[in-house]
C-alpha cells in the first residue's frame, strides 16, 4: 500500500516536531507501507516550492504571491494521488483549513483515496491567545472550515480521549518514539549536585514558571538547601523571558528570587550535548501548565521520550499511559509554584532504574501506533 505523509511546512534538525514527523514515517514503513513524504519549504534559489520526499511537486515562485499560491494550490498533491496509487493521505493538521483544503480532500475522497488527518493538540484555540493579529486571523478561517475539512476525512488522529472531532470520529492513539534514536539514561555525576531537565521548545503551557517560582521559594525558605539546578533545554521566546498575559516571566522570577545561577539556559542542544544533560540530570520536567491552554487529557511527546531514556518525571496533565507508573510525580494542575521538596523527597524515597523504565514503553514505538491508525481505516 501507498500512504502519502503530508506536511504544510518545512523541517529543521533542532526541531521536534520535525523529528516526530521523519519517526512517523519509519514507523509506517516499518510495517511494510510504501510511504512518500509531500512537505512545503524553500528551494535553494528561494522559491517556495511543494516536495515529496526530495523532488519538487510544485513550484510557486518568489515573493508574496507564491506565499498565497502554496495556500491556495493543491491540484499538484491530487494529481500526484492519482498518477503514484496513493491509497491513504496521511496529514498533519496545521490549523489551516479552508475553502481550498476542502476541495482537495473532497476530490481525493470522490476518486476513492481513503484521508486522516492528525490534530496534535485538542483543543487548540486557546493556545492562540495574545498571539500576533495575523495569526489569530488565521485561526478564524481554520474555526470557519474545519468542520467542513474534517467531513472529508475517515477520521481524525488524536493524542487526547476525544471520541469525537469538529464532527467526525476519532482515532485515538498515543506519541510514540523511536528507540533507536533515543539513548539510556545513563547518571555520572558524583557531586552532591541535583539537577532537574526540561527539554521543549518553551511555551506558556510548558509552566516552567511554576518550577522557577518552586527553586525560588525552596531557596528562600529552606534552612539548609540542598544545591538544586533546573537545565532548561531549547529555544525560549523573549514572551516566556519576560512577563505576559500567561505567566510570569522566567527573567523576572529569578531577578525576584536572586537564583540567576540556578537557572541553566542551554539553548538548543541535540545529539551528544543533550544527552551529556539528560546524564548529569536526575529527574525531568514534563508540562506543568496544559491547563492554561484548556487541555486536561493529552498523552504529550515529551513524557514518552522521557520514559524512553529512562529518566523519572513530573507533569501535571492527565496521560492514561502514565498516570499510574511508579516512576512519575503528578503536581497539580494550578499556578502554584512546584514543591521541590517534594520532587527532592520523591528522588530520595524511589530507587529508578533506566532499563526497566524503558522497558515500560515498549509498546508506545511508532510501528505500533501508526499501525493503529491504518487498521482503523479499513483499506
Amino acid at each position: 500500500m501507498k500512504i502519502l505523509f503530508l506536511v504544510y511546512h518545512g523541517f529543521s534538525e533542532v526541531s521536534g516536531i520535525s523529528k516526530k514527523i521523519h519517526n512517523q514515517v519509519k514507523g509506517l514503513r516499518q510495517n511494510g507501507y510504501e510511504v512518500r513524504l509531500c512537505y512545503y519549504t524553500f528551494a535553494p534559489d528561494g522559491h517556495r516550492c511543494r516536495y515529496v520526499d526530495n523532488e519538487v511537486l510544485a513550484d510557486f515562485g518568489m515573493g508574496a504571491l507564491a506565499g498565497l499560491r502554496q495556500r491556495i494550490s493543491y491540484g499538484s498533491i491530487y494529481d500526484y494521488c492519482l498518477r503514484e496509487g496513493i491509497s491513504l493521505v496521511y496529514a498533519r493538521s496545521f490549523q489551516n483549513a479552508n475553502p481550498w483544503l476542502v476541495r482537495l480532500f473532497a476530490r481525493l475522497r470522490k476518486a476513492g483515496i481513503h484521508a486522516v488527518t492528525e490534530i496534535p493538540t485538542y483543543p487548540y484555540d486557546a493556545e492562540f491567545v495574545g498571539f500576533p493579529l495575523a495569526t489569530r486571523l488565521g485561526l478564524k478561517v481554520d474555526q470557519l472550515f474545519r468542520r467542513k475539512l474534517s467531513q472529508q476525512m475517515d477520521a481524525i488522529v488524536t493524542f487526547s480521549d476525544a471520541e469525537e472531532i469538529f464532527g467526525q470520529r476519532t482515532i485515538r492513539i498515543s506519541n510514540g518514539v523511536d528507540f533507536d534514536s533515543i539513548p539510556l539514561h545513563r547518571y555520572f555525576r558524583v557531586d552532591d549536585e541535583i539537577h532537574l531537565v526540561g527539554v521543549a521548545e518553551v511555551h506558556y503551557w510548558h509552566g516552567f514558571d511554576r518550577l522557577i517560582a518552586g527553586l525560588g521559594e525552596y531557596y528562600r525558605t529552606a534552612k539548609n538547601p540542598r544545591k538544586v539546578i533546573f537545565d532548561i533545554v531549547g529555544g525560549v521566546a523573549d514572551s516566556e523571558m519576560h512577563d505576559s498575559i500567561h505567566a510570569r516571566g522566567f527573567a523576572e522570577l529569578i531577578a525576584e528570587y536572586g537564583i540567576a545561577d540556578k537557572v541553566v539556559f542551554h539553548g538548543q542542544l541535540f545529539g551528544q550535548q543533550l544527552d551529556d544533560v539528560f546524564n548529569g540530570s536526575r529527574f525531568a520536567i514534563g508540562s506543568l501548565a496544559r491547563h492554561r491552554s484548556g487541555i486536561t487529557n493529552i498523552k504529550t511527546l515529551k513524557n514518552r521520550e522521557y520514559a524512553t531514556r529512562g529518566i523519572p518525571f513530573v507533569y501535571s496533565e492527565q496521560d492514561t499511559d502514565f498516570d499510574d507508573k511508579p516512576y512519575v510525580l503528578r503536581v497539580p494542575a494550578d499556578e502554584s509554584p512546584i514543591d521541590i521538596t517534594c520532587i527532592l523527597d520523591f528522588i530520595d524515597h524511589n530507587q529508578f532504574d533506566a532499563t526497566a523504565i524503558r522497558a515500560s514503553v515498549q509498546d508506545l514505538s511508532w510501528k505500533n501506533q501508526m499501525q493503529k491508525v491504518v487498521e482503523a481505516i479499513s483499506l
